[in-house]
């Protein structure tokens, strides 16, 4: 299980490791896909680690399938984060501060389906999600997907 640390340039003290997320919007636009860690129990955003030799939207198009079953499409890319002040420590010691791509995705194919990352899925609006155990850096790519800007963030 990973742990969030906080704290002045934290970064410092860890690795850097880059990753994606994809959000997908149901067919109205008014929820989104999360899905349920196996490892933590959190709900979070599909997506995971960049594979070496891979570009950060075939990672996203990638860890989406891998995680959910769907085949997508890159729409936008919603932003980059790269916050100094946040680690992330996993069970193994292992420290690192994530540069993150978040992009809209559009689903082309497949069928959700559940897997050992994945306990469960489901599409949530905003504020059902304000009550979900969230992976908590996913609400700030949640919330400026649902800004709806075409300028890319960078955070």
């Amino acid at each position: 299980m990973a742990t969030i640390q906080y704290g002045d340039r934290i970064g410092r003290t860890a690795k850097i490791r880059t990753g994606c997320s994809g959000l997908i919007f149901d067919s109205q636009r008014e929820k989104i896909l999360l899905t349920r860690r196996t490892d933590n129990k959190l709900w979070c955003l599909p997506g995971g680690g960049l594979d070496a030799g891979e570009t950060v939207a075939e990672a996203c198009i990638r860890e989406v399938r891998e995680e959910t079953g769907l085949a997508v499409t890159i729409v936008r890319l919603i932003g980059v984060y790269s916050s100094p002040h946040r680690v992330i420590e996993y069970a193994d010691g292992n420290r690192f501060q994530i540069i993150a791509f978040s992009f809209e995705v559009e689903i082309i194919g497949g069928e959700l389906t559940l897997n050992e990352e994945v306990s469960e899925f489901g599409y949530f609006t905003p504020q059902e999600i304000e009550s979900l155990t969230l992976m908590e850096h996913h609400r700030e790519r949640i919330a400026d997907a649902l800004l709806q800007q075409k300028e890319t963030l960078i955070r």
